[in-house]
This record gives structure tokens, C-alpha cells and sequence, in this order.
């Protein structure tokens, strides 16, 4: 260990080496606390302030009962007149996923029947489900259609694991973002779980309306997005 320089440095700096060296490539779990105390021979509190940093510094990422990871580059995601989960992702040149994790008719709540401008209490079929890249979830999202034009579009989602294509097959061949509202809230246990992140880290929320060509409101969504795999950019298209 060089002198003057604290030692929670010198083994942030060893392992920031290690990783632009390819010693450890995105992806790649690294030794655990202890392995990594025993090698550079100081205690796991020495160990965990170095690892701390570099998750600040967005080089490493920890998942609860899994371990230490490098982190992957992240998906830029465009927030744009069309949002698109699966081309944005295949146009990234990832491999995009979606798996639904639950398909009901429920009755539309205020929110809801607000964005969709139909009356509190109507029949909507809610599609929850997560979507991933590369294999990895990246997001959580809840989207609400009216029963009434769209009664069968979870069948289609399952069948094609794309909204967008769902919704081509019932006459929406486009759809445009009429408005998009962005925050930051922390997860919830159950959000995590589906995200493979800790409890209570932040995350980042949109709330969406989607309008046909006609300016009709055809869905409305509610996306959860990890911060650490996912950032949005806002385009004027």
C-alpha cells in the first residue's frame, strides 16, 4: 500500500485498476467482502468504504443476497412523443424482454379514469409486467387500457411480449406520448424484488397517457425504472 493516501483509497483505486485493466468486465461479480479483506489485508469496514465509493461513482452495484457487480453501461432510454420499450431497447442493440406478471379487468380508479377521460368506476384491464434487458429487469410497469376498445389486448401481449404490437393487431398501428410526468421515489419491497434492488433505494417513476391518432386516450402507464441500469433522455420529437 503506497504511504500517505488513506488506505480505503488505495484499494478503491486497486479495484477502479482491476476493472479498466478487464480484470473484471461489466457484469462481472466481484470476491466477496471477506475475500476482499483477506487480500488486501485490512478489516470488511476498510473494504466496504472503498466498494461504497465506487457505487457512488456508478463503476460498481450491489444486489441484496447477491453480491458486487460491475456495472453495465446504461440503457438510454428516449422520453419522446413515441415511447417504445421494445425498439428503444433493440435499437440499443440489447436484447429486450417483457414478462407479464399480471393481466385483470379492474375498475378504473380516479387517477386513472382521469387520464383515460372515461368515468370513475369503468371496466380497464390492467397489464402489469416487467421489462428487461439483456435478460436483467430494468423496469416495473402498470398500464391501463379501456375494456371497452382493447377487452382482449392481454392475450396479444402474451402472445407477442410487446404492447406495441399488441396494440397493432387490435387497429393502433401509432400512438403518440401526450404527456409524460418524471420523479424520483424510493422502491418498495416488493418493486425491489421484481428489480433485484434493495428496498427502499430510489428509483425513477413516469407516468404517461398514450393517445391514438385521432388524440383518443388509449392506455395509461405508470413505469418504475432502475436507476442504475436505466437513465431517460428527454427528446423534442
Amino acid at each position: 500500500m503506497a504511504d500517505g493516501l488513506a488506505i480505503w483509497k488505495q484499494i478503491e483505486q486497486a479495484l477502479t485498476a482491476d476493472m479498466v485493466s478487464g480484470t473484471y468486465r461489466p457484469g462481472d461479480q466481484l470476491p466477496t467482502e471477506a475475500q476482499l479483506s483477506k487480500r488486501f489485508g485490512v478489516n470488511r469496514h476498510t473494504v466496504r468504504r472503498a466498494v461504497s465509493s465506487l457505487v457512488d461513482q456508478g463503476r460498481l452495484r450491489v444486489e441484496q443476497g447477491r453480491g458486487m457487480f460491475v456495472q453495465e453501461n446504461k440503457l438510454d432510454y428516449p422520453m419522446g412523443a413515441r415511447v417504445r420499450f421494445t425498439q428503444s431497447v433493440s435499437a440499443a442493440h440489447r436484447l429486450p424482454g417483457r414478462a407479464v406478471l399480471r393481466a385483470e379487468t379492474v375498475q378504473a380508479d380516479k387517477i386513472v379514469s382521469e387520464n383515460l377521460k372515461i368515468g370513475e368506476g369503468t371496466e380497464v384491464v390492467l397489464i402489469e409486467s416487467v421489462g428487461e434487458v439483456d435478460r436483467r429487469p430494468v423496469s416495473i410497469a402498470c398500464s391501463y387500457f379501456p375494456a371497452s376498445r382493447f377487452r382482449d389486448i392481454a392475450q396479444h401481449v402474451l402472445e407477442t411480449q410487446s404492447i406495441t404490437e399488441a396494440l397493432s393487431r387490435l387497429g393502433v398501428t401509432d400512438y403518440t406520448r401526450s404527456m409524460t410526468r418524471v420523479s424520483a421515489i424510493l422502491s418498495t419491497a416488493q418493486v425491489a424484488r421484481h428489480l433485484q434492488i434493495s428496498p427502499g433505494r430510489p428509483i425513477i417513476q413516469t407516468e404517461g397517457t398514450d393517445v391514438d391518432q385521432h388524440g383518443s386516450p388509449i392506455s395509461y402507464n405508470v413505469s418504475q425504472f432502475a436507476g442504475d441500469w436505466v437513465q431517460l433522455v428527454v427528446s423534442q420529437d
